[in-house]
């Protein structure tokens, strides 16, 4: 699994959760345990929005190398057809 997959389902899971805590927030009478849910669900959205931050991050840094790959893979082409122009490339 790579680190991406990871953070999906991390996301995922935090979002579960924080739909839960604030279903038990919605449906307790006791006061303490409807403030305790409640801040447990800000504390999951927070934690989801690092996650998903991250994720991000690393999406478009993955972009970043992929256009610099195809970049290098591209100049070493043009570099092999200069040192011998006769060859047939693959």
């Amino acid at each position: 699994m790579t680190v991406q997959q990871d953070l999906q389902k991390a996301i995922a899971s935090a979002k579960s959760s924080g739909g839960t805590y604030a279903m038990m927030s919605a449906s307790t009478q006791d006061q303490s345990a409807k403030q305790m849910y409640t801040q447990m669900a800000q504390d999951v959205e927070r934690h989801e929005k690092i996650l998903q931050s991250r994720l991000d991050y690393l999406n478009q840094h993955n972009q970043l190398n992929a256009q610099q790959q195809q970049q290098q893979q591209q100049q070493a082409y043009e570099a092999q057809k200069e040192i011998h122009p006769d060859q047939p490339q693959g």
